[in-house]
């Protein structure tokens, strides 16, 4: 089945600095500092890098997070339940924005 995401793209994300490469420079810089270890351990890291990976909806991200979570340490029960706090806040902040659709149709109610 065709799809509009490769799977066999997601080795070559590097390959997105060729035409910008300080830019990429930068970009991986900073992404590697922030995944090094620190208050965070590199396993909490990993979670939340794949309970955002599901809340933004990137399958590269999801792939390569679920690696790196089995390879840090992290079993299918954490990442199941990290996937859980990211759709519940991801639910929430639907739900919250009903209050913006409760405000404005108080302003226009006939």
């Amino acid at each position: 089945m065709e799809s509009y995401y490769q799977p066999e793209d997601l080795p070559k994300f590097a390959e997105i600095g060729q035409e910008a490469p300080e830019l990429a420079k930068k970009f991986f810089d900073y992404y590697n500092a922030v995944f090094a270890e620190g208050e965070l351990s590199e396993r909490e890291k990993s979670l939340i890098a794949l309970a955002v990976a599901h809340a933004v909806q990137c399958p590269y991200c999801i792939d390569a997070y679920t690696q790196t979570c089995l390879e840090k340490g992290s079993n299918k029960a954490e990442m199941t339940e990290a996937i859980h706090v990211a759709t519940a806040i991801r639910g929430g902040a639907s739900l919250v924005h009903g209050l913006q659709m409760r405000n404005t149709a108080q302003k226009l109610s006939f």
